[in-house]
């Protein structure tokens, strides 16, 4: 297994404005009411857009995943992968600073960890593309 990816400077508000952008367009092109959230590098919100009709508990879903993607510097997907194979990824549930559900991903500028972007609203797969529609938004980016 690889290191993980170091942290760097958080998301800038114009690239987090970019993630936004894409993921919202994605979830509206499917019509799925979702929360999107982006934090930083250091696992604070920069920008939670709440689309209409959205399940009031997606809002604080979509910041866990966001949280769980930036401090773990990995997709939250492997968590739900690791507690649905059972036996000793069952240990995960113990922890209370993860959210084991896809719809998670980390934001990476120039080989770094810039902040995360969570989603929520429908199933975790769904929730998952719309996030991946944001993060994609950042290929070709550059720090400043």
């Amino acid at each position: 297994m690889s290191a993980p990816l170091p942290y760097g400077a958080p998301i800038t508000l114009e690239h987090a404005r970019r993630v936004m952008a894409a993921a919202e367009a994605e979830a509206l092109a499917q019509g799925w009411p979702m929360a999107i959230a982006i934090v930083g590098s250091g696992g604070h919100l920069v920008m939670l857009h709440a689309l209409d009709q959205v399940q009031h508990g997606s809002v604080a879903v979509a910041q866990a995943k966001a949280e769980t993607a930036v401090n773990f510097r990995r997709p939250s997907k492997l968590f739900e992968d690791a507690v649905a194979a059972g036996g000793l990824g069952l240990r995960i549930l113990g922890m209370d600073n993860l959210l084991p559900l896809d719809g998670g991903l980390p934001l990476v500028v120039n080989g770094q960890v810039v902040g995360a972007i969570g989603v929520s609203g429908m199933q975790s797969t769904q929730d998952a593309q719309v996030a991946a529609a944001g993060a994609v938004a950042l290929d070709g980016a550059s720090a400043g």
